[in-house]
């Protein structure tokens, strides 16, 4: 998954205020206790991090 398409993914379901203020502030033990924005920056997979982001948030499977 490319970046864009993640951060759009996470636009669409928290909001375009919200999103980056979660991935920047909500702490994930799903992410080795990482917020997002450091899981990516450590070089996960943005596939992986929308993974955890899901099961976390519990987004719709239409929107996984």
């Amino acid at each position: 998954m490319r970046l864009t398409v993640f951060w759009e993914r996470m636009t669409d379901h928290f909001g375009p205020g919200y999103a980056d203020t979660f991935a920047r502030d909500h702490v994930m033990a799903e992410l080795g206790g990482r917020t997002v924005h450091e899981a990516l920056d450590a070089g996960w997979d943005a596939k992986e991090v929308w993974r955890a982001v899901c099961t976390v948030m519990d987004v719709p499977g239409e929107l996984r």
